[in-house]
């Protein structure tokens, strides 16, 4: 039996941030050999009361929908040549109809902003709102023009800990990893494995311990007992510099584990950079977008919950990000 083609969906509204979310998922299904699904709900516009020239036949606001639609077939058309491409007018809000669309499709691609939102923002309600609910991988183009044109020849990938240590076989691949490794061996670039991890310095056990009370407690102390508080920093110093290694030496196991586990389940080989990195995941992250093509980050979604379901990393990544982001969500 056939499978069936699943297309990529992208969100439009006649807007810059559009127009480079257009150009983004184009290329994505080009790379694919995909189908491009252009969608633009209609009442985008009446929320944000534009008003354009009025006609005896058809209302307003569908002539220009109907505007938006055909100038994004075209675009997209002119920007992959053997595209084939199919558009729909929703009569919804946008998020709701993206929603809806991302049932059936390969992934979602929005902008960071839509017509009329705030340009102080850094991403709007519908990206955010999108991202954070969709069932399908939902990419949001936003970043540094270098970057959203696919300059840097890299995907990054962040690689979250284990879920079952015990397990003796490789696990097979996240759905983000997957992505990213997809994505990567399509454009013919790199993957970059980011892995965060933290560990407490000796300079973390005396935090809860207030500033004056340690100055008092040094002005106090004899020779004798300056000498054994020494010995003691000493000593947690050694077991803060064995515990870093441990981590260093446990990252650098969990992003071999998790791409041999890739290999294991049979997909194409690309160049990967192990990078395990001390710190915060968010930090560690948007440090990786500023060379990447892609940042691919996975996104829990929990059965029964209809609220946002993000978590705070990839709500920063998807606001300060230098490059294009992709959330996959991951059951």
């Amino acid at each position: 039996m056939d499978t069936v083609e699943l297309p990529v969906v992208v969100g439009v509204d006649g807007s810059d941030a559009a127009s480079d979310a257009l150009d983004w998922a184009a290329e994505l299904a080009g790379r694919r050999g995909l189908p491009l699904r252009v969608v633009h709900a209609s009442l985008w516009e009446r929320y944000e009361g534009y008003i354009p020239g009025t006609s005896a036949d058809r209302p307003a606001e569908r002539l220009h929908s109907e505007a938006v639609l055909a100038t994004a077939a075209e675009r997209a058309g002119r920007r992959v040549p053997a595209l084939k491409v199919m558009t729909d007018l929703a009569a919804d809000d946008a998020v709701t109809a993206l929603l809806r669309a991302g049932q059936s499709a390969e992934a979602l691609v929005v902008g960071s902003r839509g017509r009329g939102e705030f340009a102080s923002l850094l991403l709007g309600s519908v990206g955010l709102g999108i991202a954070a609910r969709a069932l399908c991988p939902v990419v949001v183009v936003r970043g540094r023009p270098e970057n959203v044109r696919g300059g840097m020849n890299r995907v990054a990938v962040g690689i979250a800990e284990r879920e079952r240590p015990g397990d003796q076989e490789p696990a097979p691949p996240s759905a983000a990893v997957a992505f990213a490794l997809r994505e990567a061996r399509l454009r013919g670039g790199e993957l970059e494995a980011v892995h965060a991890w933290r560990c407490a310095g000796p300079e973390d056990h005396g935090a809860r311990e207030g500033h004056g009370r340690r100055e008092e407690r040094r002005g106090r102390e004899t020779p004798g007992g300056r000498e054994g508080r020494e010995g003691r920093e000493e000593h947690r110093a050694h077991e803060g510099q064995g515990a870093r290694e441990a981590h260093t030496r446990r990252a650098a196991e969990l992003l071999d584990e998790t791409l041999g586990g890739a290999s294991a389940a049979g997909l194409p080989p690309v160049p990967v950079a192990h990078r395990p990195v001390e710190g915060s995941a968010r930090k560690a992250l948007l440090d990786a977008s500023a060379h990447a093509d892609l940042l691919v980050v996975g996104a829990r979604r929990r059965q029964g919950h209809f609220g946002m379901q993000l978590g705070l990393v990839n709500h920063a990544v998807l606001h300060h990000a230098r490059c294009p982001v992709a959330v996959v969500p991951v059951s």
